[in-house]
Order: structure tokens, then sequence, then C-alpha cells
């Protein structure tokens, strides 16, 4: 995301740097134009589709919940305009975050601008990680993940997506936070980081479209935590670089951390795709009920999972051993330049006479000899 510079002279209106300095602005107000649209009647029907979730299913009340019907909703074409609502949010939230918190602390730190880069990126996921993991905590919480795990692969296929209270304040839904995922990682602009931007959404929207949203829930808060752990070591490791041994330590757990988190997701995924679903009843391809339970879809899941997670700890792998050789790099010249330390007119005389310090064996033919015997 580009940074907003004070100049005194201003860009032409609608050029390219025009928009990048003012692009949370125009933003903003494209945003409102959609909240304004709810207020009158000839335009609420279009602008209820960008705001609000479609294709809802009211359920009634059971006797567990005697006092209110749930709400659920699946998947359709309109989730577009939903994804492209919320991508708009998470431009101007992007903005705000740089320009209230990230850059006021970048003025104080004086960074390089590589580090600038890296602050940046760093403070603005960890934000986003911070958030998704206590929002999706949040719904494994509501709908008894924790407690009944068999809910990854019973009754499937899960195209009924929930939105109910919890703790009768905090809304959750597990479909708004898909499509508040999607719209985040469409709106994400870093070059070098556009294979993991492309592998988080081709894996948010295959377990959007194939109705793996349990599965993919809980690998996304799991993936999320390990992610939210790197990112904040590397903004302690920007802010303060004295401290080397806690920041080795930092570094030290959060690849425990990340290789922990690549077991758990294989085996999530093993058990629940390669046990659970293998053995249920209903294995028809039908896209009607948005059953997909078939064994090439299955290979294809399992693959998928399976390449990514290898991809991840091959480029970790060689992220540490880059890491190692630099760090060897920058301590063996101080190792060789330690016995080179002489003072005055002996070291000289020793450098003449020998090599490295040693003496050698025509040490007695000195000036001081030669004079005397020709005296």
């Amino acid at each position: 995301m580009a940074i907003r510079k004070k100049s005194t002279k201003s860009p032409p209106v609608l050029s390219h740097e025009f928009v990048l300095q003012n692009h949370a602005d125009i933003v903003s107000c494209v945003a409102m134009v959609f909240l304004l649209g709810l207020m009158f009647e000839i335009t609420a029907k279009a602008s209820i589709i960008f705001v609000t979730l479609q294709y809802n299913v009211t359920l009634p009340a059971t006797e567990e919940q005697a006092t209110e019907s749930a709400s659920l909703y699946y998947y359709g074409i309109k989730d577009l305009a939903t994804v492209f609502f919320y991508m708009l949010v998470a431009i101007i939230i992007h903005a705000v975050i740089q320009e209230y918190m990230l850059d006021k602390i970048n003025r104080r730190m004086h960074f390089s601008k590589t580090k600038h880069s890296k602050f940046n990126e760093s403070g603005q996921l960890s934000a986003f990680y911070l958030f998704a993991c206590v929002w999706g905590i949040f719904i494994l919480i509501s709908e008894n993940y924790i407690s009944d795990p068999t809910i990854l692969w019973r009754a499937y296929p899960h195209n009924l997506m929930t939105y109910s209270s919890f703790s009768c304040v905090v809304q959750v839904s597990n479909e708004v936070f898909y499509i508040s995922q999607l719209a985040y990682w469409l709106h994400e602009d870093i070059p070098r980081q556009l294979v993991y931007i492309g592998l988080y959404l081709f894996h948010i929207a295959g377990a959007y479209l194939l109705n793996l949203n349990h599965l993919g829930l809980v690998l996304l808060v799991l993936h999320y935590f390990v992610e939210f752990l790197f990112h904040i070591s590397r903004l302690f490791y920007f802010s303060n670089e004295k401290y080397q041994k806690g920041l080795f330590l930092a570094d030290f757990l959060c690849g425990q951390f990340f290789c922990f988190g690549r077991l758990l997701t294989l085996i999530l995924s093993v058990l629940t795709v390669g046990f659970g679903l293998a053995r249920a009843e209903n294995q028809k391809l039908d896209f009607s009920t948005g059953n997909f339970n078939v064994l090439a879809v299955r290979i294809a899941v399992l693959a998928s999972i399976c390449i990514t997670q290898a991809f991840m700890m091959w480029k970790f792998i060689n992220f540490q051993l880059r890491r190692w050789r630099e760090h060897s790099a920058f301590q063996a010249p101080a190792v060789k330049k330690k016995p080179t330390v002489t003072k005055g007119r002996s070291s000289k005389k020793g450098t003449e006479n020998g090599v490295n310090g040693t003496l050698t064996s025509n040490v007695a033919d000195s000036p001081r000899n030669r004079k005397e015997k020709s005296s």
C-alpha cells in the first residue's frame, strides 16, 4: 500500500499519483454510495445485494432453541457483490491502520527503505491475523467444534452456514467469515507475496465452494495463529535489534509452532477427508444439494493440501538455511581479525623477521649484530 506523502504541489485529478495518494478517500466515497442507497426505496434493492448476505433460509425453532429460529445461508453468484463491498471495507481499514498506527511508529524508528516496507507488511498482516483468529475462535466455540470434532465431517454437505449470536453481543457468521477472507486477500497488493495470496484465495474459495467450510475454518484459524506469531516476532525484531537472545528464542518458538501447525493441518485433513468423508453413506456427486463427496474430489483436496504444506515447509527450510549462512558469513570475518591485534614497533619487526608473529631461523642476523662485527 502506498504511503501518503505531503507535497506542496497537488497531482492532476484522476492521474496515477492522485489515485495512489487518495485511494482510501475514493474507496470511502464508493462505500458510502452503497450505504446511502439503503435509505431510498428505489435503490435499496440494488444496494442490499452488496451490503448484506443473500440466499438465506429460516428454519423453525427446535426444542433446544425454543426462543428463536435459526437463520442459515448458502452461497450463490450474488456473493460476488458482497465480496466486492467487503473488499472496499478492507481497503478503508487498511488505510486507517497505516496512517494512524504504522506511519507514526515509522517516523519515530527511522527505518531504512527495506525495513520500512517489511514493517508495514508485518503490521498489517498481524492485525488481520489477530482479528481473524479471534473471530474464528468465537465461531468454533459457538458451534461446538472443540467439544465435538466429528462435526468436521458429520452431516456433509455443509451447504447451510450459520449466522447466530454469541453471548448476545458478538455476531458470528461462518459465511461472513469466508466472504471477509476472500475480500481481504483480493485487496492485498504485495508483489513479492503474490504466490501466497493466490494460495490463500485458492484454498479459501475451494473450501467455500465445496462446502468444506467446517474443515476450512479450523485450518484457517490454526494457520492464522502461527502466522500471527511470526509477524509479531518480526515486529519486535524491527523495533529493537539489540535483544538478540530474546529474538532468537522467539524465532525458535515460531519455527516450532510452524512445524507443528503443518503437521496438525495434515492430520486433520487426512482424518476428515480420508477417513470421515470416505466412510459417509452418500458419496454421489450432486450439484443441487452441494454434495461433492466423491473419490476424485477427495483425492484432489488431499493432494492440494499436502502439496501446499510441503511447499511451505520447503520455503521455511530454505529461509532458515539462508539465515544460518548469512549469520555464519557475518561472524567469520570477526574471528579472522582477532589474532592480528598487535601494537607498536615490535609488530613491525615481527612481520619482517617472521610469519604471523613467529621468528625465522636467521633472527640472529640482526642489524645490531652486523654493526658490532664490522667495528
